[in-house]
């Protein structure tokens, strides 16, 4: 550790970040007996508590008077809010003069990947609600393959092609989200930098990859090989069946394997490519 490194701790389902002085204590955001927050200046052994404590690495940041001097302009601030000011924005402004947190964004990044999947599943539902004609149940093989329809038509197609959005909509959703959650930084180290330019070139290939997946598994699983209505409905039901269920479990697992093919393929290159370069 030296003087002005950004610095932080595990605390489980968060880490807590501050600035380094140097001479044994920490400038933080700290919690006040009234349960509120102020950025103070503390000992080394209050911020840490017995944990390990890790540098944050950065390609360019401010010189170490500049982040001190930072730092000391806000104490006794007490304007913490979780997510537009908290202890990580407060580190990296010091150390750069941005105001952001990793934490924060990675939350909204997987918010809006969420968000994209339930949205797009709704407007399925939707589409199947208003199509399916009438006394045929919505959740029925004759409903299921009437909203499928629907929604291929969309893009100039029929059945299958509907699989194919209603894979592809969640994993550009979930894309979008890889996207902002690995996005580059020209603060971070050139190694970051890499890693997450694979991990989002790897997200892209995933979500293609899995969409395409999905629609040779539904084509090649049933009891009725092929892209005949009769092969996709055995194909759905036989998808469906793996988690106990029938054909509208196999359309959620078509929604959902473009998006677990994008996000784990994304994250997986990414932690592989920061691995090779420890």
């Amino acid at each position: 550790m030296t003087r002005g490194d950004h610095i932080y701790v595990n605390c489980g389902a968060f880490t807590h970040h501050g600035i380094d002085c140097g001479d044994g204590t920490v400038i933080h955001y700290t919690k006040t007996e009234e349960y509120k927050c102020i950025i103070s200046s503390t000992s080394w052994d209050s911020f840490v508590l017995g944990r390990s404590v890790r540098v944050m690495e950065y390609g360019m940041c401010d010189a170490p008077e500049v982040v001190i001097q930072r730092a000391q302009s806000r104490l006794k601030e007490n304007v913490y809010n979780l997510f537009g000011n908290n202890c990580e924005h407060f580190a990296r402004w010091c150390k750069t003069g941005i105001h952001m947190s990793e934490q924060v964004d990675r939350a909204e990044a997987y918010a809006g990947g969420a968000a994209g999947s339930t949205g797009t599943a709704m407007a399925i539902a939707a589409v199947g609600a208003a199509t399916v004609p009438a006394g045929v149940a919505i959740t029925s093989g004759a409903g299921i393959m009437s909203g499928l329809a629907t929604v291929g038509a969309a893009v100039g197609g029929g059945a299958l092609a509907g699989i194919g959005v209603i894979g592809a909509a969640p994993a550009v959703a979930a894309t979008m989200g890889m996207n902002q959650l690995l996005r580059d930084d020209k603060y971070l180290t050139d190694d970051e930098r890499m890693a997450r330019e694979m991990g989002r070139n790897a997200t892209t290939a995933g979500a293609v990859a899995g969409t395409a997946g999905v629609v040779g598994a539904v084509a090649a699983a049933g009891s009725v090989a092929g892209v005949s209505a009769a092969g996709i409905t055995s194909g759905l039901a036989a998808i469906g069946g793996v988690v106990g269920g029938g054909m509208a479990a196999g359309v959620v697992i078509a929604a959902a394997a473009p998006v677990a093919a994008a996000a784990g393929l994304g994250l997986g290159v990414y932690h592989l490519c920061r691995w090779l370069s420890e």
